[in-house]
This record gives C-alpha cells, sequence and structure tokens, in this order.
C-alpha cells in the first residue's frame, strides 16, 4: 500500500492530531478524504473536520473500522480505557502512537498482538517541517514499516531513538518550539523597542531562526563555529553573545529540558 492509498483514522483530534492532519493533507499526497476522526464532543469535531474535507466518526470502533492506519492521538491517562473496548478490531491494521510516554512494552500490555510504532512528532508536522521521534523497538512488520516511515516522512524529519531516549527526543523536537516561539516573541519586542513594527519585526526574526537552522542542516556545521563566523572581534555581535552569556542563556534551555525530565 502506498500512501495515497492508505486510510488513516485519529483516535482523538487535538492539536497533534489536527497538525498531522494538516501535515497530510498539505503534502498532497494523502487524500482529505482518506482521513477520519473521533473525539469527545462530536459537535465540535464535525466543525473540524468537515473544513478539511475529512470525515467525522462517533466513536473509537467507527474510526478504526474505517481505517488501515490507526493514530492513537488521546491523552495518555485515557488510553488504555479508550483501546480495550476496541481491542477485537485491531487486526490487519497499523497502530501509530503519538502519545508522549506511551511505548512498545505500554502497547504490548494493553493490546498484546497487536503491530503498533511509539512516536513522539512536533507542531511543525502541520506544514511539513516537523521533527518526529520514533521508538527503534515496535511489532510492525516490513511492510508496515516501510509504509508508517513514507508516512512520517511526508510530515517532516524522522529520528529513530532507544526507548529509554524516546522521552527526553520527544522533549527535544515536541517542547521545543514553545521556546523558540519564546526567543521569537523577545526578539520581536526587542526590535519593537527601536522603532520596527510588529509585524515586520516577527517576520524578519522567524525568517532568521528558519533561516539560521536550514543553514546547519545543509552545511552540519557545529552551532558554536556559525556562531564564532558571525562574531568578529570587539564587534557587535559578540558583545551580544556575552550578555546572553552573563544571563545564563544556555543553561536557561537546559533547565527547561531538566524541568520537563526530572
Amino acid at each position: 500500500m502506498v500512501s495515497s492509498q492508505v486510510k488513516i483514522g485519529f483516535i482523538g483530534f487535538g492539536n497533534m492530531a489536527s497538525a498531522m492532519a494538516d501535515g497530510w493533507i498539505a503534502s498532497g499526497k494523502v487524500p482529505a478524504g482518506h482521513l477520519y476522526a473521533c473525539a469527545g464532543h462530536y459537535d465540535a469535531l464535525v466543525e473540524r473536520t468537515a473544513s478539511r474535507g475529512m470525515n467525522a466518526c462517533h466513536d473509537a470502533s467507527e474510526v478504526v473500522t474505517a481505517s488501515d492506519v490507526v493514530v492513537v492521538a488521546v491523552k495518555p491517562y485515557l488510553i488504555e480505557g479508550v483501546l480495550a473496548p476496541v481491542a477485537g478490531l485491531f487486526a490487519g491494521k497499523t497502530i501509530l502512537s503519538v502519545a508522549a510516554g506511551w511505548k512498545s512494552e505500554d502497547y504490548e500490555r494493553v493490546i498484546p498482538g497487536t503491530h503498533h510504532l511509539s512516536t513522539v512528532p512536533n507542531t511543525p508536522v502541520a506544514i511539513c517541517e516537523g521533527v518526529i521521534a520514533c521508538e527503534a523497538a515496535h511489532t510492525l512488520d516490513a511492510g508496515e514499516y516501510t509504509l508508517l516511515n513514507e508516512l512520517l516522512g511526508l510530515l517532516g524529519t524522522v529520528v529513530e531513538v532507544e526507548s529509554r531516549l524516546l522521552s527526553v527526543a520527544g522533549t527535544v523536537g515536541g517542547c521545543s518550539p514553545a521556546f523558540i516561539a519564546m526567543v521569537i516573541e523577545a526578539l520581536g519586542d526587542a526590535a519593537v523597542k527601536y522603532g520596527i513594527p510588529r509585524a515586520k519585526a516577527y517576520a524578519m526574526v522567524s525568517q532568521m531562526v528558519a533561516g539560521t537552522a536550514k543553514l546547519q542542516l545543509a552545511t552540519g556545521q557545529h552551532p558554536g563555529a556559525m556562531k564564532d563566523a558571525v562574531c568578529s572581534p570587539g564587534g557587535t555581535t559578540i558583545r551580544g553573545v556575552a550578555a546572553l552569556e552573563e544571563a545564563g542563556m544556555r543553561s536557561a534551555f537546559i533547565k527547561a529540558i531538566d524541568a520537563i525530565e526530572g
């Protein structure tokens, strides 16, 4: 099966599930009509799916029945209660988990014998620029593994990690967009302080962040070397770097990850 033929169902249709749906639709490879979803509030779900050309389902059993790939996108504490009643419907289905903290061993405990892969994506999947951390341990066969990698590859960069690293990989990839948004907001405020209109400030800063990231990916340069390349001896940039170091910028980012993982 190829991505254009597969039918994908979401159990839960919150921010992450809708971002994935938007990304698949935007890719042009997965027709909106091949996407199904159920959620706690059906009326609101109908509005959200209809605007995308998707199909609204009343419950998890309807989603599983309609789909080839089932995306588990409910809160972790709800998973067991949602999946156990429909466990008998998963024969021939592929399960893609996007629930933080749930690994292969957890799914084997709740719905043993099913074919599943645990992942942690981030919200830029909505524009096919995401990072998707995938657990190396899974129960997929070769064909299913190829299909899910193809589907996830449409949404961004897929990074496979050991089970013990899935949490921190998901934290760095999944939570950091919030941190970078704060950086964009702060630099935008600084630009506004000196007279640049806010919309232009955000456009400049966001493009700077995107361009810097793309440059690193394209060249493979160490971030420190990229920083050094902008810092002339006695120049303006090195003074800004010194101020950030004095303010503990690096330590603050590391502590943010510690706060989540700790």
